[in-house]
């Protein structure tokens, strides 16, 4: 069946000007089948319009007609019918004035072109008419073509496709990967062909077509010549490099190909190796790429039909070879494997990366068992090979039945020397995933290392805690490396659990980040708490001290037998900060003194004590404790905290010996720099003793004229606190015996002198003040009887006046007790 035809040509000779530059040329349908529709006339006139390049004169030689640019076009009508059409340049036998002829065939949507034809081939058929047949012909042009059977092209054809597409080396890929682009989405920019021929862009058409999936090249609209590439609706748009100077934005995919090359890498695989494929001048490839399973635009079956061709690729080609295989190990007959497997292990190449790697390892993975091992051997030494001196710690390695036969003895051969020199250095360890693969294939080519792995281990382990990784990418390779080595998994647990009581927290993170095999026969008693530490946290929530207790009963050994799980508990739990008071104390009887001494966890009882705030009474006891248990540990400032602690504790007891002041005064210089509240404690005590009903006078005396500013500072706030208020309100004889102390020695000093007073008007003339009449003229009988007539002369006027007297009224009462 024949496809519809029409022509649409310019006026002839009298229709229109015959001079003149750039005019519009007007032109008509002239002969059009019956079956095309007027809307397709009315829509394809448009797209069949003829333009000459700028400049052309309207009278032309018939040198000049035949340089000037041919547009052959595919285009989609808005009913989704298509026009194939060629539009040439023609002139007027009388004037040679320039004109133009176009020969179109139409679609009815859904239609295909017979015999499968792409619309690109369609260009070489000789039936493109240049004028207005007398009748339309029965065949049309694309017709004729399929029925000689031309649609593969001529000899002379393909080699000067190939011609062409050397000589574009340096655009192909970009091409390739935009026509890709335009296949796989309908808002991918328009591709614009910058060429001098537009037989050179439809030669771009052809290297495509042969390039993209046949649904891929059947859509492709293009249009080898237009002067509008903005207003043309194909798809791909061929222009003179003339009308390219304006494109730009974001709607063009401009390839000048009249230029210098271009600069940027084209990062897809598929277009690279399609490019390498035409440079090598097998386009006969693509078919047998075509054969093997994928999906479209899919790089694999490309890479590896070219590789195994002998084509040479780069990585990301070579990798997406790797990876295709590695899917289907069954696509592949035993010589098209081996070809592959050789052009991914020659060793002319030197780019490799480790995605490359990664898929060779998938696809020796993938052959194991299934090829012989003399396919496989090549990919296995590559990749112990890769591992030993690449330093990718990444590789996959092979198994080690891989390396049982010749090959792998010439691979040890070779490497092993190699592994044992860098396991002896003294920085093999430091690196995890350097030190975990080297292990690995040391075993895999049964390289002797068992005198080096007790220094290795010793290495190991502490940069397994150090490294801050979640979830470190080495912990797979390393589970592998203890499920195939026994040793290396007995040493290096052994150590982990040596050196867990210096970083428990650290040994914790790993583990919970790792899950370490230790539930064989080792003791492994540190790390079995590290282990249990997060669920015994989790569930004794603040009861830490319950914590510490379930986390050593995971241990499986007492404290007394090995005190360093007592280490491991307590830094397990407080991992930051110190215990408590009441912590440290059931520490402490947790385990005897000499546990804690042994295990190193009295310092942190130690930073209870002395971190403790000044209103906790059992710090001084707790202090008391440590002395008499660690009396050689405890040494330096932290020993005068200590001391003043328990000095606290003697003033609350009743147990200190006199001279109060000068023994606080004389502990705290060994305690500096002391913390505030180990001060508080002991000065607070003093002036707790000296505020009682029965303070002893000499030393208050001794307070007050020691001018400590920080010794009268607790005084004076011990002073306003509720205790005294307390007996102040209750008890007159209390009260009168403040007022004799507070109105006593004006010649202490002025750091005294600006106390007292302040408390007898902030403390003692408010609770005076509030005292019923009778309980007023007890104080003052009480401090009769304390004291002199002038005493409580002395009183009553300090009563009767108002704040502001009080420096007359210390002055007058000084004189009567000295007359007195």
């Amino acid at each position: 069946m024949s496809l519809a035809q029409l022509h649409y040509t310019s006026a002839t000779a009298g229709d229109g000007p015959e001079s003149g530059e750039d005019a519009e040329i007007p032109a008509r349908f002239t002969a059009v089948d019956a079956a095309i529709p007027a809307a397709v006339l009315t829509e394809g006139g448009p797209l069949l319009a003829y333009e000459p390049p700028a400049g052309t004169a309207r009278q032309v030689t018939e040198n000049a007609l035949r340089a000037l640019p041919e547009s052959f076009s595919f285009s989609v009508l808005s009913d989704g019918s298509h026009l194939l059409a060629r539009t040439v340049p023609v002139r007027t036998a009388q004037l040679s004035s320039l004109r133009f002829h176009a020969h179109a065939v139409h679609l009815p949507a859904g239609t295909r072109l017979p015999g499968g034809m792409l619309p690109i081939t369609a260009c070489r058929s000789a039936r493109w008419a240049a004028v207005t047949p007398d009748r339309v012909p029965a065949v049309d042009p694309v017709t004729a073509l399929s029925a000689l059977s031309a649609a593969t092209g001529r000899a002379a054809d393909r080699e000067g496709l190939n011609d062409f597409a050397v000589s574009r080396g340096p655009w192909l890929a970009g091409v390739l990967a935009d026509l890709r682009g335009l296949s796989e989405s309908a808002d991918f920019p328009k591709v614009v062909l910058v060429e001098r021929q537009s037989a050179d862009v439809a030669r771009w058409i052809a290297l495509a077509a042969a390039v993209l999936p046949p649904e891929s090249a059947e859509r492709l609209t293009f249009t080898t010549y237009t002067r509008h590439p903005q207003r043309a609706p194909q798809r791909v748009v061929g222009v003179l490099p003339q009308d390219a100077h304006e494109l730009s934005g974001p709607g063009f995919r401009v390839h000048t190909c009249t230029g210098p090359r271009p600069e940027a890498t084209v990062d897809d695989a598929w277009a690279e190796t399609a490019a390498r494929i035409w440079r090598s001048r097998t386009p006969e490839l693509f078919r047998e790429a075509a054969e093997l399973p994928g999906e479209p635009f899919a790089a694999g079956p490309v890479a590896v039909t070219a590789l195994c061709a002998g084509i040479a690729l780069g990585p990301n080609e070579r990798a997406a070879a790797a990876g295709w295989a590695a899917e289907r190990p069954y696509a592949l007959d035993a010589k098209r494997t081996r070809q592959l497997v050789d052009a991914l292990t020659s060793a002319g190449v030197d780019d490799r990366t480790g995605a490359e790697f990664d898929a060779a390892g998938r696809l020796f993975a993938a052959l194991d068992g299934r090829s012989p091992a003399t396919t496989t051997a090549p990919l296995a030494a590559m990749l112990v090979t890769e591992a030993v001196r690449g330093g990718n710690g990444s590789v996959e390695l092979p198994g080690r039945t891989a390396f049982s036969g010749p090959e792998g003895t010439a691979v040890a051969a070779v490497l092993g020397p190699e592994i044992v020199t860098e396991l002896s250095g003294t920085g093999t360890g430091l690196d995890v995933a350097r030190t975990v693969q080297l292990l690995r294939v040391a075993r895999l080519l049964d390289v002797d290392c068992a005198d080096l792995l007790p220094g290795v281990v010793r290495r190991l382990a502490p940069a397994l805690l150090a490294d801050v990784q979640d979830p470190p990418g080495w912990a797979p390779a390393l589970l592998e490396l203890m499920d195939e080595q026994f040793d290396v998994r007995t040493a290096l647990l052994g150590a982990l659990d040596r050196i867990a009581p210096q970083d428990p927290a650290g040994a914790e993170r790993l583990l919970g980040r790792v899950a370490l095999p230790f539930t064989g026969s080792q003791l492994l008693p540190h790390l079995r708490m590290c282990a249990e530490a997060p669920e015994a946290k989790a569930a004794c929530g603040d009861d830490r001290v319950a914590a510490v207790q379930r986390v050593l009963r995971a241990a499986g050994m007492s404290p007394f037998a090995e005190p360093l799980v007592l280490r491991t508990a307590v830094g397990l739990v407080w991992e930051e900060g110190a215990p408590t008071v009441g912590e440290a104390r059931l520490l402490l009887e947790t385990a005897t003194s000499d546990a804690h001494r042994t295990a190193g966890t009295w310092s942190h009882l130690v930073a209870a004590a002395l971190n403790a705030p000044a209103d906790d009474e059992e710090a001084p006891r707790l202090a008391h404790d440590l002395l008499r248990g660690f009396p050689q540990e405890i040494t330096g400032r932290e020993r005068g905290a200590l001391l003043l602690l328990d000095f606290a504790r003697e003033l609350r007891s009743g147990e200190a010996e006199p001279e109060w002041a000068q023994r606080v005064r004389a502990l705290r210089p060994g305690a500096e720099p002391v913390e505030p509240e180990v001060l508080g404690h002991a000065f607070g005590a003093l002036a707790g003793r000296l505020l009682a009903p029965d303070g002893p006078e000499a030393e208050l005396y001794a307070l007050a004229h020691s001018g400590d500013a920080d010794l009268i500072a607790a005084y004076d706030r011990a002073a306003h606190g509720p205790d005294v208020r307390a007996r102040l309100a209750a008890d007159p004889g209390y009260a009168a015996g403040c007022f004799a102390v507070w109105t006593a020695h004006p010649h202490a000093g002025a750091e005294w002198s600006r106390t007292t007073a302040a408390l007898l008007e902030e403390v003692l003339r408010p609770a005076v003040r509030a005292l019923p009449a009778g309980g007023v003229a007890a104080v003052e009988e009480a401090v009769g009887r304390s004291g002199s007539s002038g005493r409580a002369e002395a009183f009553r006027d300090w009563n009767r006046r108002s704040q502001g007297t009080l420096g007359r009224l210390g002055r007058r009462l000084a004189g009567r007790v000295r007359r007195g």
